[in-house]
């Protein structure tokens, strides 16, 4: 299948060389010429995992969008939430009709874009999917290296609009057969858990993050009393799925620290993976770092927005919210992405579940 990557960051590059390596014609793009060039004129990219160091050519890295999207069946965009609304401008006049765009995590960026891109006059017939999760843990070790530590096993996604589900999800298990099929986009939002893993973890170690050069906040800074807030957020999170009618699984939080639970989406164990390896100890910069700018700024700030919209109390991730804003200075209740920033504040129950249905053409853009 012809398949395009989009971005520069960890889930990009590890997208770019697991599917390559799953035998598909992948052409990846980055924006930045100067931190592309090695693999612009490489063509490849180099690869650490528990199999080996290797160098995977790639079908076409450019640096040309169009040359990348043109005639693709199937577009990742594992970019963070926050790089979504700036990279729709350049997409606008190149989609084409029956593309499916997989945004692994989405934060609601399936409805996002897809608006924005009806505002930009867009015409193409786009699909969107999102997940719960990167399909890798990955980091990049330089601009030309990735290693991936872990794949996923459950790819929980929901798609947008959900009445082409049907053909969606068949161009996306060619690529990811992990993908396991949810009701919508917003089901599939709330399947995020970035919004629930990394604010406890930046915001209760911010004293040793800002103290030390470097901070492994999935192991040092994983303690029980963090432990308990991320239990306390994470029901806050199914109380919402439930309140809109969402079904089990939920996949809690718990089975991801806990291999004898229901298998989580990298599957039992991969915690203890993930704290054998040294790619998490690392430098964070509190105000800039995507845990903040995405995970707190997007994901949180949604799951406060969405519990106000539904009139549910969601004491913790408020708190952590609150924590948040006074920690960057910034108010991001009325910054983030939010209902009311969506425009989806004022409107029903009735017409966001026809929106999730039929698209952002069910209610006039304004």
């Amino acid at each position: 299948m012809e398949i395009a990557v989009l971005g520069g960051g960890n889930g990009s590059y590890a997208a770019a060389v697991d599917l390559t390596e799953k035998g598909h014609e992948v052409r990846f793009w980055r924006r930045n010429q100067d931190l592309f060039k090695d693999v612009l004129n490489n063509q490849s990219i180099q690869v650490k995992d528990a199999n080996s160091v290797r160098t995977i050519s790639l079908s076409l890295a450019t640096d040309d969008l169009e040359k990348a999207i043109r005639g693709a069946k199937l577009i990742v965009i594992p970019l963070p939430a926050f790089a979504q609304p700036s990279l729709v401008k350049e997409l606008a006049p190149l989609l084409e009709d029956n593309q499916v765009v997989f945004l692994p995590p989405g934060t609601f960026g399936s409805y996002l874009m897809s608006r924005s891109l009806s505002e930009e006059g867009c015409r193409a017939s786009v699909i969107f999917a999102e997940t719960g999760t990167l399909p890798y843990l990955a980091r990049k070790h330089d601009e030309k290296t990735v290693s991936i530590s872990g794949r996923a096993t459950r790819l929980p996604t929901g798609i947008f609009p959900s009445e082409q589900s049907g053909y969606a999800f068949e161009v996306l298990n060619e690529a990811y057969p992990a993908v396991e099929t949810l009701q919508d986009a917003l089901d599939g939002a709330l399947m995020n858990a970035g919004p629930i893993i990394h604010p406890p973890l930046i915001l209760m170690n911010a004293g040793p993050i800002e103290h030390f050069d470097k901070w492994d906040i999935h192991d040092e800074g994983t303690q029980q009393s963090i432990r308990n807030v991320h239990k306390s957020l994470d029901k806050e999170r199914i109380k919402l799925r439930e309140a809109l009618g969402y079904n089990s699984p939920h996949f809690p939080l718990d089975d991801h620290y806990n291999p004898g639970g229901d298998e989580w989406m990298y599957g039992d164990g991969a915690h203890t993976e993930l704290v054998d390896g040294e790619d998490w100890y690392e430098s964070l910069d509190l105000r800039t770092h995507r845990y903040m700018k995405e995970d707190i700024s997007c994901g949180l700030a949604f799951l406060v927005s969405l519990g106000d919209w539904l009139n549910i109390q969601l004491p913790t991730a408020s708190g952590l919210l609150a924590i948040a804003s006074s920690i960057i200075r910034e108010d991001l209740r009325k910054t983030g992405r939010t209902m009311e920033n969506m425009k989806l504040s004022n409107v029903s129950r009735k017409q966001l579940t026809q929106t999730l249905k039929k698209g952002t053409s069910f209610h006039e853009v304004k």
